[in-house]
């Protein structure tokens, strides 16, 4: 089959027939090709204990085809100790290049008791890549999703990451792109979840920088909230949820991983979101009913749950769906990619399209 036009929440193929698994991904440009990389959850079902099978890449000229180049960063299934092996709850691959040292760096994210990084690098993006970091606590914190960016003008670069279930730090990088210097700065702090914002998308229009995060409910969707600023490290002004239309407050189902600009386009930018549980049903499991719950259980307040459940009428089976979250069968978690818009005042949208094409833009 081959696409001519972006269908948001359907089945993606590759090339060769098979599902895309580049979830919590991103995208990168190079020589006139797309690379589109993520979690490579091929062999994830929710029960086998496998969560991922390393870090898959694909390419595309058109945004809408995508050829499979396999793992470039595969598993290491005979290392238990190994933030790789298939056990370990790698997340949301992230690569930039580096002038300096000309060098493809690449974090995962690893979660745990303490959520710690894993850096690699390579000397061409489709690698081999070589751990050079492993157990990485930057700053000393648990760090949770995150995004690079890199300063095209300096060579100066920048992680965006949650710490932890209270704030997001931006924190600039050393040369190597391998470490935090220990600079850093502090936004949007929270108490608990799930108003802790999380899977931070930063991108540069114009010269300002915007930030997309999410909640923090797992793999349960939740409302997207955006903040701009005329710096790195802000002040960040809250500009709130670019999902202006969608009354699930889910973000049309999905969690958006990052966002990039289409060469070629006057002002084309693309979120990239993954719809982690296709299966659930906001009307039946709404948003409202597991914000509350997330806000229970991080107050110690875990003898209400019941009570909260019964107010939503969700029996027993209802509840395993959410509860069980890291049981699932992302295997078959969707894509969600839809276009955004900027406003006269500078608010950002992101609007409902079953299908969309680039060609609709100039």
């Amino acid at each position: 089959m081959r696409y001519t036009s972006f269908r948001p929440g359907q089945p993606w193929l590759d090339t060769e027939g098979k599902r895309i698994q580049a979830h919590g991904g991103s995208v990168f440009f190079e020589h006139g090709v797309y690379y589109w990389y993520g979690e490579n959850k091929e062999k994830t079902d929710g029960q086998n204990g496998i969560w991922h099978w390393g870090v898959r890449f694909y390419a595309s000229r058109d945004l809408y085809n995508w050829e499979d180049l396999g793992l470039i960063i595969p598993p290491e299934p005979d290392d238990p100790s190994s933030s790789l092996h298939p056990s370990s709850q790698m997340d949301r691959p992230h690569i930039i290049y580096n002038r300096k040292t000309k060098k493809y760096v690449c974090w995962l994210k690893v979660m745990g008791s303490m959520q710690t990084e894993t850096v690699l690098t390579a000397d061409s993006l489709l690698g081999p890549y070589t751990k050079v970091r492993e157990g990485l606590s930057p700053l000393g914190m648990s760090a949770g999703d995150f995004d690079l960016a890199v300063d095209e003008q300096s060579g100066k670069a920048y992680y965006y990451f949650e710490k932890v279930h209270t704030e997001t730090i931006c924190a600039e990088l050393n040369e190597e792109y391998t470490d935090v210097t220990g600079v850093y700065s502090s936004h949007f702090p929270h108490p608990y979840p799930p108003y802790v914002r999380e899977a931070t998308a930063h991108f540069i229009r114009n010269g300002k920088h915007y930030l997309i995060t999410s909640g923090t409910t797992g793999y349960l969707p939740n409302p997207s909230e955006v903040a701009a600023a005329d710096d790195w490290h802000g002040p960040f002004e809250v500009l709130g949820n670019p999902h202006d239309e969608d009354e699930t407050n889910t973000s049309f189902r999905s969690q958006i991983s990052s966002v990039f600009r289409v060469h070629g386009k006057k002002d084309l930018y693309i979120a990239c979101a993954d719809r982690w549980a296709p299966d659930v049903d906001p009307t039946v499991i709404p948003y409202e009913f597991y914000a509350q719950l997330f806000e229970l259980l991080f107050t110690g307040q875990q003898e209400k749950v019941l009570e909260l459940a019964a107010k939503y009428n969700l029996n027993r089976e209802l509840l395993r769906k959410v509860f069980y979250d890291n049981m699932r069968n992302t295997s078959v978690a969707d894509y969600v990619w839809l276009p955004l818009t900027f406003t006269e005042n500078g608010k950002v949208v992101i609007r409902w399209q079953d299908e969309w094409r680039l060609e609709d833009y100039e």
